[in-house]
């Protein structure tokens, strides 16, 4: 693989990332392996552009690339074209596997017996980067040489003035998942009804065709239940506590479920089969999860909506920057972008239609629809589930302040 890049460039850097805000790049460390070239530079050397080739020809290697890409974000470099993140490699030949030092750069040296800084020696490190500057030039010396060691081995939710927040989120994922993969005529004409519960309840006949949310909201939510329970591998018992209901209700809505989506149970059946016997299973791009004997067949079931919805979101945030939008967290199956209130409307647009183009990817070709919640400037994002305990902190924070300060925090 290295023959086809003209150079292929390690790199790490060391920053200060503090809650809600954007990291401050420290320094930076990279060695060129076939050159055997080395950089190191400190705050304030940074300039317009990496200090080593960049470009489709070039391989740019780390451990957590995510990491060194948010510095590239903030120091307005050109992204790498070529990126080989050893975290992700080391993570597809692991997962599903122990890893008795964690999942770190030091975890991976560990876990392939070479030798690395010592766990304590890079917490006082890291302290030392986030302790902030000035840095004497000792300092200096320790944290370039940390940086060149890993080289070489919701309430509080508001836009800034002028600008909007827009959660979007795909809706009912991990249900238009199993419909598309499994291939289930029946399963994918309930996603595509807009409302998969009601219309499961319908196809198993349980509320007449023209029942609605308003009109059979009990039966819905019975049958939406039973629905996310399928997804994370319930059984009847478990059901029958979450819906307060006995247990012989809770099997009735389970057989329901396997005879109405047949095609889904016999899919999912054999995608956990096969996990057993194979060893792997693996993702439609092919990341992969191991299996052995200790493996959870409920998690292998769930697999693939979970980590499918994973490559759908990675996708779907690639395109958004790709198209110039501003993604502040992608968040489980939804993203939050932020944006000028003049371009709201547009970007939103822009940020559906990725995630509408990344689901077809994933899916080959089937479609999953979005949902968007908007805040606009000088509004808080609110979730109602979590507004009681909201309210109690804001009280609580009332309590200790001064009247002054109350009507500031208020305004």
């Amino acid at each position: 693989m290295f023959d086809a890049f003209r150079e292929v460039v390690v790199v790490d850097t060391e920053f200060i990332a503090t809650p809600g805000n954007r990291p401050v790049p420290v320094c930076l460390v990279a060695h060129e392996l076939r050159s055997g070239r080395r950089v190191r530079i400190w705050q304030g050397q940074f300039g317009p552009a990496p200090p080593y080739a960049t470009g489709s020809d070039v391989l740019f290697v780390a451990y957590y690339a995510s990491a060194e890409i948010g510095c590239y974000l903030v120091l307005d470099w050109r992204m790498p074209e070529r990126i080989l993140d050893l975290f992700c490699e080391f993570r597809a030949r692991t997962n599903g596997l122990d890893t008795p030092a964690g999942n770190s750069l030091l975890g991976a040296l560990t876990y392939f017996g070479l030798d690395g800084m010592g766990a304590a020696e890079k917490d006082t490190m890291r302290e030392l980067v986030l302790r902030g500057g000035p840095w004497s030039e000792a300092e200096r010396t320790a944290i370039l040489d940390y940086c060149e060691e890993d080289v070489a081995a919701r309430g509080l939710i508001k836009p800034p003035l002028g600008h909007g927040i827009a959660y979007i989120d795909w809706s009912q994922q991990e249900f238009g998942i199993a419909a598309a993969l499994s291939g289930d005529a029946a399963m994918q004409a309930a996603y595509k009804s807009g409302d998969c519960y009601l219309a499961f309840a319908k196809q198993a006949g349980a509320v007449p065709q023209d029942a609605t949310k308003a009109t059979h909201g009990p039966q819905r939510e019975l049958f939406k239940q039973c629905t996310l329970a399928v997804q994370y591998g319930m059984e009847a018992q478990s059901l029958a506590l979450r819906i307060a209901q006995p247990p012989i209700l809770a099997r009735e809505l389970l057989r329901a479920h396997r005879e109405t989506y047949r095609q889904f149970w016999a899919w999912s059946d054999a995608a956990v089969d096969q996990a057993m016997l194979v060893g792997v299973i693996s993702t439609v791009f092919g990341w992969p999860v191991r299996t052995n004997e200790r493996s959870n067949p409920r998690s292998l079931r769930n697999f693939p909506m979970q980590a499918n919805g994973a490559e759908m979101l990675r996708i779907a945030c690639c395109l958004a920057v790709e198209r110039g939008i501003e993604v502040c967290a992608p968040i489980h199956d939804a993203v939050l972008i932020c944006t000028p209130l003049d371009r709201l409307e547009a970007d939103i647009a822009v940020m559906r239609k990725a995630m509408a183009e990344s689901s077809m990817l994933v899916l080959a070709g089937f479609e999953l629809s979005t949902e968007v919640k908007v805040v606009r400037w000088p509004d808080r994002y609110a979730d109602p589930r979590g507004q009681q305990m909201w309210n109690r902190v804001c009280n609580l924070v009332a309590a200790e302040e001064p009247p002054q300060q109350q009507w500031s925090r208020r305004a």
